[in-house]
Parts: structure tokens; C-alpha cells; sequence
């Protein structure tokens, strides 16, 4: 019986460990959500569909108010993309080729 009850404890605490490294922050969604607008903008060549996936998948835990400031995030960046300053452009672009690419798998 304390066999039974140390193997249950260990599933659970297992469990929830997985469920913790899952979890992704409010900063990571709005970031992700970042990237995925600077991706609209034509910065550079970049295939979203893991983005998708990833925004797709952290929504589900995401208060309304989160989703609502993950939407405002994308288009404020799909706005800067547009930009013509090439300063800026180049930062967008390093930024969309450089630290963005955690959200594409």
C-alpha cells in the first residue's frame, strides 16, 4: 500500500512539474504576439505557422483581457513594420531574425 501511495505522489508531483514548464508567461505571450506582427510586416522571409501554433496553444489559458492586449501587440507591430526608415527597419528585422526565433519551434 505505501508503494502505491509513493508512486502516486511521484506521478503527481511529475505532473505538475510538466505542467509547469508548459505554463507560458503573460510577457511570453505578448512577445510571441510581438513577433507574429513584425513576421505580417515583411520585415524578412519568415514562415509563421509555428508561430501560429505556439499563440494558438497559449491562448487557451490566457484571460480575456490578455488575448485582447496580445491583439493590440501584433498590430502595433505590424504598424512599425510598414515603416520606411531604414534605421528602424534594420532593428525590426534583427529582432524579428534574432530573438523571435524561439517562437518558431
Amino acid at each position: 500500500m505505501r508503494s502505491i501511495t509513493t508512486a502516486l505522489a511521484a506521478l503527481c508531483v511529475l505532473s505538475a512539474a510538466g505542467s509547469a514548464r508548459a505554463a507560458v508567461s503573460d510577457v511570453e505571450y505578448l512577445r510571441a504576439n510581438r513577433c507574429r506582427g513584425l513576421a505580417s510586416g515583411e520585415l524578412a522571409a519568415v514562415d509563421t505557422a509555428a508561430m501560429d501554433a505556439f499563440l494558438k496553444a497559449a491562448k487557451r489559458s490566457r484571460a480575456s483581457h490578455m488575448v485582447e492586449r496580445g491583439r493590440a501587440e501584433m498590430e502595433k507591430a505590424k504598424s512599425q513594420a510598414k515603416t520606411q526608415n531604414e534605421e528602424r527597419r534594420a532593428r525590426l528585422t534583427a529582432e524579428l531574425t534574432g530573438p523571435c526565433q524561439v517562437y518558431k519551434g
